[in-house]
Protein backbone atom coordinates (compact mmCIF):
# COMPACT_ATOMS: atom_id res chain seq x y z
CA UNK A 1 0.00 0.00 0.00
CA UNK A 2 2.94 2.56 0.96
CA UNK A 3 4.24 1.60 -2.52
CA UNK A 4 1.29 2.49 -4.42
CA UNK A 5 1.11 5.87 -2.95
CA UNK A 6 4.86 6.93 -3.60
CA UNK A 7 3.60 5.87 -7.21
CA UNK A 8 1.58 8.19 -7.39
CA UNK A 9 3.27 10.91 -5.74
CA UNK A 10 6.20 10.45 -8.22
CA UNK A 11 3.93 10.73 -11.19
CA UNK A 12 2.17 13.91 -9.72
CA UNK A 13 5.27 15.19 -9.56
CA UNK A 14 6.47 14.54 -12.91
CA UNK A 15 3.30 15.52 -14.47
CA UNK A 16 3.63 18.94 -12.39
CA UNK A 17 7.37 19.52 -13.54
CA UNK A 18 6.34 18.94 -17.67
CA UNK A 19 3.57 21.44 -17.16
CA UNK A 20 6.01 24.12 -15.45
CA UNK A 21 8.41 22.95 -17.88
CA UNK A 22 5.79 23.03 -20.84
CA UNK A 23 4.56 26.77 -19.46
CA UNK A 24 8.12 28.22 -19.30
CA UNK A 25 8.73 27.15 -23.41
CA UNK A 26 5.52 28.94 -24.02
CA UNK A 27 6.14 31.72 -22.27
CA UNK A 28 9.44 32.40 -23.85
CA UNK A 29 8.26 31.90 -27.35
CA UNK A 30 5.62 34.23 -26.80
CA UNK A 31 8.02 37.08 -26.00
CA UNK A 32 10.12 36.07 -28.52
CA UNK A 33 7.47 36.92 -31.21
CA UNK A 34 6.35 40.18 -29.52
CA UNK A 35 10.08 41.32 -29.44
CA UNK A 36 10.36 40.14 -32.98
CA UNK A 37 7.17 42.47 -34.11
CA UNK A 38 8.36 45.18 -32.41
CA UNK A 39 11.41 45.06 -33.80
CA UNK A 40 10.00 45.01 -37.27
CA UNK A 41 7.50 47.54 -36.99
CA UNK A 42 10.22 50.02 -35.93
CA UNK A 43 12.00 49.31 -39.35
CA UNK A 44 9.58 50.27 -41.53
CA UNK A 45 7.42 52.93 -39.84
CA UNK A 46 9.27 55.85 -39.47
CA UNK A 47 6.91 57.59 -36.90
CA UNK A 48 6.82 56.75 -33.47
CA UNK A 49 5.40 59.99 -32.18
CA UNK A 50 4.25 58.22 -28.81
CA UNK A 51 2.80 54.69 -27.74
CA UNK A 52 3.71 51.91 -29.99
CA UNK A 53 4.14 51.79 -33.24
CA UNK A 54 0.85 50.37 -33.60
CA UNK A 55 -0.60 53.54 -31.77
CA UNK A 56 1.38 55.50 -33.79
CA UNK A 57 0.52 53.61 -36.99
CA UNK A 58 -3.85 54.06 -35.75
CA UNK A 59 -3.77 58.03 -35.73
CA UNK A 60 -2.43 58.13 -39.49
CA UNK A 61 -5.01 57.83 -42.39
CA UNK A 62 -4.37 58.12 -46.37
CA UNK A 63 -6.64 58.22 -48.93
CA UNK A 64 -6.33 58.34 -52.86
CA UNK A 65 -6.02 61.51 -54.75
CA UNK A 66 -9.55 61.98 -56.45
CA UNK A 67 -11.11 63.92 -59.08
CA UNK A 68 -13.94 65.79 -57.99
CA UNK A 69 -16.59 69.34 -58.55
CA UNK A 70 -15.46 72.39 -57.52
CA UNK A 71 -19.04 73.82 -57.01
CA UNK A 72 -19.31 73.68 -52.71
CA UNK A 73 -20.90 75.99 -50.38
CA UNK A 74 -19.32 78.88 -48.76
CA UNK A 75 -21.25 79.75 -45.18
CA UNK A 76 -20.75 83.20 -43.74
CA UNK A 77 -21.42 84.38 -40.87
CA UNK A 78 -23.06 88.10 -40.31
CA UNK A 79 -26.44 90.42 -40.26
CA UNK A 80 -29.76 91.63 -41.26
CA UNK A 81 -29.51 95.15 -42.00
CA UNK A 82 -30.95 98.57 -43.70
CA UNK A 83 -30.60 98.61 -47.24
CA UNK A 84 -27.75 101.29 -48.26
CA UNK A 85 -29.69 103.57 -49.96
CA UNK A 86 -33.13 102.27 -48.54
CA UNK A 87 -33.48 104.26 -45.17
CA UNK A 88 -33.13 107.82 -44.33
CA UNK A 89 -32.32 109.34 -40.73
CA UNK A 90 -34.62 112.30 -40.47
CA UNK A 91 -33.41 115.41 -38.39
CA UNK A 92 -34.74 118.92 -38.57
CA UNK A 93 -33.24 121.31 -40.75
CA UNK A 94 -34.45 124.10 -38.44
CA UNK A 95 -34.96 124.76 -34.48
CA UNK A 96 -38.44 125.23 -33.95
CA UNK A 97 -41.00 123.33 -31.61
CA UNK A 98 -42.95 120.34 -32.73
CA UNK A 99 -46.77 121.55 -33.02
CA UNK A 100 -48.18 118.03 -35.08
CA UNK A 101 -47.10 114.30 -35.09
CA UNK A 102 -48.23 112.53 -38.04
CA UNK A 103 -47.10 109.21 -37.48
CA UNK A 104 -46.20 106.68 -35.34
CA UNK A 105 -44.21 103.41 -35.43
CA UNK A 106 -44.79 101.06 -37.90
CA UNK A 107 -47.20 103.20 -40.08
CA UNK A 108 -46.54 102.95 -44.29
CA UNK A 109 -45.47 106.89 -45.40
CA UNK A 110 -45.42 107.39 -49.00
CA UNK A 111 -42.46 109.86 -50.52
CA UNK A 112 -43.31 113.65 -49.62
CA UNK A 113 -45.89 112.87 -46.77
CA UNK A 114 -46.10 114.70 -43.77
CA UNK A 115 -44.61 113.48 -40.56
CA UNK A 116 -44.73 116.30 -38.31
CA UNK A 117 -45.27 120.31 -38.19
CA UNK A 118 -43.03 122.46 -36.72
CA UNK A 119 -43.32 126.23 -35.85
CA UNK A 120 -39.79 127.85 -36.36
CA UNK A 121 -38.88 131.64 -35.74
CA UNK A 122 -36.20 130.80 -38.27
CA UNK A 123 -38.43 130.78 -41.29
CA UNK A 124 -40.16 134.04 -40.00
CA UNK A 125 -36.39 135.82 -40.07
CA UNK A 126 -35.21 134.80 -42.87
CA UNK A 127 -38.61 135.76 -44.70
CA UNK A 128 -38.26 139.37 -42.88
CA UNK A 129 -34.79 139.16 -44.69
CA UNK A 130 -35.99 138.23 -47.64
CA UNK A 131 -38.77 140.94 -48.38
CA UNK A 132 -35.90 143.29 -46.95
CA UNK A 133 -33.20 142.42 -49.78
CA UNK A 134 -36.66 142.53 -52.09
CA UNK A 135 -36.87 146.08 -51.58
CA UNK A 136 -33.39 146.74 -51.65
CA UNK A 137 -32.87 145.47 -55.31
CA UNK A 138 -35.99 147.08 -56.15
CA UNK A 139 -34.12 150.39 -55.20
CA UNK A 140 -30.78 149.33 -56.55
CA UNK A 141 -32.18 148.61 -60.20
CA UNK A 142 -34.60 152.12 -59.99
CA UNK A 143 -31.67 153.86 -59.42
CA UNK A 144 -28.80 152.10 -62.20
CA UNK A 145 -32.05 152.73 -64.56
CA UNK A 146 -32.04 156.68 -63.26
CA UNK A 147 -28.10 156.61 -63.72
CA UNK A 148 -27.88 155.21 -67.02
CA UNK A 149 -30.44 158.07 -68.41
CA UNK A 150 -28.63 160.53 -66.82
CA UNK A 151 -25.00 159.63 -67.92
CA UNK A 152 -26.67 159.42 -71.26
CA UNK A 153 -27.91 162.40 -71.37
CA UNK A 154 -24.33 163.79 -70.52
CA UNK A 155 -26.34 164.81 -67.13
CA UNK A 156 -24.06 162.10 -64.86
CA UNK A 157 -20.52 161.34 -64.98
CA UNK A 158 -19.39 157.94 -65.24
CA UNK A 159 -18.05 157.61 -62.14
CA UNK A 160 -21.04 158.16 -60.42
CA UNK A 161 -23.22 155.33 -62.68
CA UNK A 162 -20.35 153.22 -62.09
CA UNK A 163 -21.67 153.36 -58.29
CA UNK A 164 -25.31 152.88 -59.67
CA UNK A 165 -24.09 149.47 -60.83
CA UNK A 166 -21.44 148.38 -58.08
CA UNK A 167 -25.14 148.76 -55.96
CA UNK A 168 -27.13 146.85 -58.31
CA UNK A 169 -24.91 144.07 -58.37
CA UNK A 170 -24.41 143.93 -54.57
CA UNK A 171 -28.62 144.47 -54.35
CA UNK A 172 -28.67 140.90 -56.19
CA UNK A 173 -25.92 139.05 -54.42
CA UNK A 174 -28.23 139.83 -50.86
CA UNK A 175 -31.63 139.01 -52.14
CA UNK A 176 -29.95 135.63 -53.83
CA UNK A 177 -28.54 134.84 -50.22
CA UNK A 178 -31.80 135.34 -48.30
CA UNK A 179 -33.85 133.58 -51.49
CA UNK A 180 -31.22 130.48 -51.28
CA UNK A 181 -31.27 130.84 -47.00
CA UNK A 182 -35.69 130.07 -47.67
CA UNK A 183 -35.08 127.37 -50.15
CA UNK A 184 -32.56 125.64 -47.39
CA UNK A 185 -35.43 125.64 -45.09
CA UNK A 186 -37.59 123.88 -47.39
CA UNK A 187 -39.53 126.92 -48.59
CA UNK A 188 -41.10 125.73 -51.46
CA UNK A 189 -39.40 127.41 -54.75
CA UNK A 190 -43.05 127.76 -56.69
CA UNK A 191 -44.34 130.35 -53.48
CA UNK A 192 -40.88 132.35 -53.83
CA UNK A 193 -41.00 132.61 -57.21
CA UNK A 194 -44.92 134.47 -57.22
CA UNK A 195 -45.52 138.20 -56.63
CA UNK A 196 -44.50 139.51 -53.22
CA UNK A 197 -48.12 140.45 -52.32
CA UNK A 198 -49.63 137.07 -53.25
CA UNK A 199 -47.06 135.15 -51.39
CA UNK A 200 -48.01 132.76 -48.41
CA UNK A 201 -44.82 132.18 -46.05
CA UNK A 202 -45.31 131.81 -42.89
CA UNK A 203 -42.93 129.90 -39.46
CA UNK A 204 -45.23 126.83 -40.36
CA UNK A 205 -42.70 124.24 -41.32
CA UNK A 206 -43.68 120.77 -42.48
CA UNK A 207 -40.93 117.56 -42.07
CA UNK A 208 -41.45 115.45 -44.98
CA UNK A 209 -40.52 111.62 -45.76
CA UNK A 210 -37.98 111.37 -48.26
CA UNK A 211 -38.59 108.08 -49.26
CA UNK A 212 -41.70 105.66 -49.13
CA UNK A 213 -41.15 103.02 -46.45
CA UNK A 214 -42.30 102.05 -42.53
CA UNK A 215 -41.04 104.22 -39.43
CA UNK A 216 -39.18 102.12 -38.23
CA UNK A 217 -37.84 104.94 -35.25
CA UNK A 218 -39.45 108.16 -33.82
CA UNK A 219 -38.41 110.48 -30.83
CA UNK A 220 -39.95 113.03 -30.87
CA UNK A 221 -43.17 114.31 -29.01
CA UNK A 222 -45.60 117.41 -29.57
CA UNK A 223 -44.89 120.68 -27.75
CA UNK A 224 -40.92 119.11 -28.12
CA UNK A 225 -37.96 121.97 -29.13
CA UNK A 226 -35.87 120.40 -31.65
CA UNK A 227 -33.14 120.81 -34.60
CA UNK A 228 -30.27 123.24 -34.09
CA UNK A 229 -26.75 121.61 -33.16
CA UNK A 230 -28.49 118.77 -31.15
CA UNK A 231 -28.57 116.48 -34.09
CA UNK A 232 -31.15 114.78 -32.86
CA UNK A 233 -32.22 112.00 -35.34
CA UNK A 234 -36.62 112.55 -35.06
CA UNK A 235 -37.40 109.93 -37.75
CA UNK A 236 -35.96 106.91 -39.52
CA UNK A 237 -38.10 105.84 -42.18
CA UNK A 238 -37.07 102.52 -43.96
CA UNK A 239 -37.59 100.69 -46.94
CA UNK A 240 -38.03 97.01 -45.11
CA UNK A 241 -39.30 95.07 -48.79
CA UNK A 242 -35.73 94.72 -49.49
CA UNK A 243 -32.70 94.62 -46.95
CA UNK A 244 -29.12 93.05 -46.94
CA UNK A 245 -27.19 91.25 -45.41
CA UNK A 246 -23.43 92.29 -44.24
CA UNK A 247 -21.34 88.94 -43.57
CA UNK A 248 -17.48 88.72 -42.89
CA UNK A 249 -15.33 87.15 -45.62
CA UNK A 250 -11.62 85.49 -44.58
CA UNK A 251 -9.04 86.55 -46.67
CA UNK A 252 -8.35 82.59 -47.72
CA UNK A 253 -11.89 82.56 -49.85
CA UNK A 254 -12.22 86.43 -51.10
CA UNK A 255 -11.16 84.53 -54.64
CA UNK A 256 -14.17 82.69 -54.20
CA UNK A 257 -16.92 85.26 -54.16
CA UNK A 258 -17.56 88.14 -56.57
CA UNK A 259 -20.65 90.21 -56.99
CA UNK A 260 -24.11 88.59 -58.66
CA UNK A 261 -23.34 85.60 -57.11
CA UNK A 262 -26.60 83.55 -55.75
CA UNK A 263 -27.36 82.93 -52.86
CA UNK A 264 -29.63 81.51 -49.38
CA UNK A 265 -30.20 83.06 -46.22
CA UNK A 266 -31.22 81.89 -42.79
CA UNK A 267 -31.56 82.96 -39.28
CA UNK A 268 -32.45 81.40 -36.31
CA UNK A 269 -35.81 82.30 -36.19
CA UNK A 270 -37.39 80.17 -39.24
CA UNK A 271 -34.54 77.48 -39.39
CA UNK A 272 -36.54 75.72 -41.90
CA UNK A 273 -36.68 78.52 -44.39
CA UNK A 274 -34.16 79.43 -47.09
CA UNK A 275 -34.68 83.34 -48.15
CA UNK A 276 -33.12 83.67 -51.60
CA UNK A 277 -30.42 86.54 -51.78
CA UNK A 278 -27.83 87.89 -54.76
CA UNK A 279 -24.38 89.27 -53.48
CA UNK A 280 -24.67 92.75 -53.96
CA UNK A 281 -21.11 94.13 -53.60
CA UNK A 282 -17.47 92.53 -52.01
CA UNK A 283 -15.43 95.06 -50.54
CA UNK A 284 -12.07 96.11 -50.86
CA UNK A 285 -10.21 97.23 -47.33
CA UNK A 286 -9.57 94.09 -45.06
CA UNK A 287 -10.29 94.96 -41.04
CA UNK A 288 -7.03 94.66 -39.69
CA UNK A 289 -8.18 93.08 -36.37
CA UNK A 290 -10.52 90.38 -37.88
CA UNK A 291 -8.20 90.01 -41.30
CA UNK A 292 -12.32 89.99 -43.03
CA UNK A 293 -13.62 91.31 -45.83
CA UNK A 294 -17.49 92.84 -45.54
CA UNK A 295 -19.85 91.18 -47.78
CA UNK A 296 -23.32 92.75 -49.22
CA UNK A 297 -25.87 91.03 -50.16
CA UNK A 298 -29.63 92.07 -51.29
CA UNK A 299 -32.50 89.71 -49.77
CA UNK A 300 -35.74 90.36 -51.07
CA UNK A 301 -38.01 90.81 -47.64
CA UNK A 302 -41.82 91.43 -48.96
CA UNK A 303 -43.06 89.37 -46.44
CA UNK A 304 -41.60 91.28 -43.72
CA UNK A 305 -40.69 88.43 -41.69
CA UNK A 306 -36.79 89.44 -41.65
CA UNK A 307 -35.76 91.81 -39.42
CA UNK A 308 -32.73 93.99 -39.10
CA UNK A 309 -30.06 93.59 -36.49
CA UNK A 310 -30.66 89.57 -37.03
CA UNK A 311 -28.05 87.71 -37.30
CA UNK A 312 -27.52 85.09 -40.14
CA UNK A 313 -25.67 82.85 -42.20
CA UNK A 314 -25.30 83.40 -45.67
CA UNK A 315 -24.62 80.41 -48.08
CA UNK A 316 -23.18 81.41 -51.63
CA UNK A 317 -22.71 78.68 -54.02
CA UNK A 318 -19.10 78.61 -54.87
CA UNK A 319 -16.67 76.84 -57.76
CA UNK A 320 -17.75 75.33 -60.60
CA UNK A 321 -18.60 72.06 -62.27
CA UNK A 322 -14.68 71.30 -63.91
CA UNK A 323 -13.30 68.37 -62.62
CA UNK A 324 -10.53 68.92 -59.78
CA UNK A 325 -8.33 67.34 -58.41
CA UNK A 326 -9.07 67.61 -54.39
CA UNK A 327 -7.39 66.54 -51.56
CA UNK A 328 -8.17 67.56 -47.44
CA UNK A 329 -6.86 70.80 -46.67
CA UNK A 330 -5.50 68.65 -43.73
CA UNK A 331 -3.16 67.03 -45.91
CA UNK A 332 -1.36 69.89 -47.09
CA UNK A 333 1.67 71.12 -44.69
CA UNK A 334 3.77 74.51 -45.15
CA UNK A 335 7.29 74.86 -43.73
CA UNK A 336 9.02 78.26 -44.87
CA UNK A 337 6.55 79.31 -47.17
CA UNK A 338 6.79 76.13 -49.16
CA UNK A 339 3.55 73.33 -49.02
CA UNK A 340 4.18 69.73 -48.93
CA UNK A 341 2.16 66.52 -48.49
CA UNK A 342 3.66 62.79 -47.09
CA UNK A 343 3.18 60.57 -50.44
CA UNK A 344 2.42 56.50 -49.26
CA UNK A 345 5.44 54.61 -51.06
CA UNK A 346 4.71 50.54 -49.06
CA UNK A 347 3.07 49.44 -46.17
CA UNK A 348 4.43 52.40 -43.23
CA UNK A 349 6.63 54.39 -45.52
CA UNK A 350 6.03 57.86 -46.59
CA UNK A 351 7.37 60.49 -48.65
CA UNK A 352 8.15 64.24 -48.91
CA UNK A 353 6.13 65.88 -52.03
CA UNK A 354 6.20 69.80 -52.77
CA UNK A 355 2.60 70.61 -54.09
CA UNK A 356 0.85 73.71 -55.11
CA UNK A 357 -2.51 73.76 -53.87
CA UNK A 358 -5.29 76.90 -54.05
CA UNK A 359 -8.57 76.93 -51.38
CA UNK A 360 -11.67 75.42 -52.63
CA UNK A 361 -13.50 75.01 -49.31
CA UNK A 362 -13.05 75.15 -45.78
CA UNK A 363 -11.93 71.56 -45.99
CA UNK A 364 -10.45 70.78 -49.25
CA UNK A 365 -8.30 72.36 -51.90
CA UNK A 366 -7.50 72.29 -55.06
CA UNK A 367 -4.28 70.61 -56.10
CA UNK A 368 -2.34 73.06 -59.33
CA UNK A 369 1.43 70.92 -58.96
CA UNK A 370 2.58 68.13 -57.15
CA UNK A 371 0.55 65.18 -57.36
CA UNK A 372 -1.56 63.00 -59.40
CA UNK A 373 -4.88 60.68 -59.82
CA UNK A 374 -5.15 58.02 -57.77
CA UNK A 375 -1.95 58.41 -55.65
CA UNK A 376 -2.45 57.71 -52.40
CA UNK A 377 -1.17 60.46 -49.38
CA UNK A 378 -1.52 60.75 -45.97
CA UNK A 379 -4.96 63.30 -45.06
CA UNK A 380 -5.01 62.76 -41.26
CA UNK A 381 -1.63 62.57 -39.06
CA UNK A 382 0.63 64.07 -41.21
CA UNK A 383 1.77 66.00 -38.32
CA UNK A 384 3.35 63.23 -36.56
CA UNK A 385 5.20 62.20 -39.75
CA UNK A 386 6.93 65.59 -39.98
CA UNK A 387 7.38 65.11 -36.16
CA UNK A 388 9.30 62.45 -36.59
CA UNK A 389 11.41 63.70 -39.35
CA UNK A 390 12.52 66.59 -37.09
CA UNK A 391 13.52 64.33 -34.46
CA UNK A 392 15.44 62.03 -36.82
Amino acid sequence: MKVAILSWSVVVEGLSLFSTATLTLLLLASCGRGEQSAVSNAATLPVQVAGSAAESHSRIETALVEVGSGVHELTLVGKVAYGEDRYSRISSPLQGRVLEVLVHLGDRVQAGNVLLVLDSQEIAQAYSEYVKEDSELQYATRAHDLAQDLYENKALPLKDLKQAENELTKARAEFRRAKERLLSLRVPAEELEKPLERQKITSRFEMKSPLTGTVVERNVTPGQSIGGDSGLVVFTVADLDVLQVVADVYERDLAMVKKGQAAKLSVEAYPEVRFPATVASVGDVVDPTSRTIKLRASVNNADHRLKPEMFARLQIQVGNDTPLLLIPREAVLEVNGKQFVYVVKGPDRYAKQAVKVSAISSDRVRVLEGLKLGQRIVIKGAVLIKGQEAKN
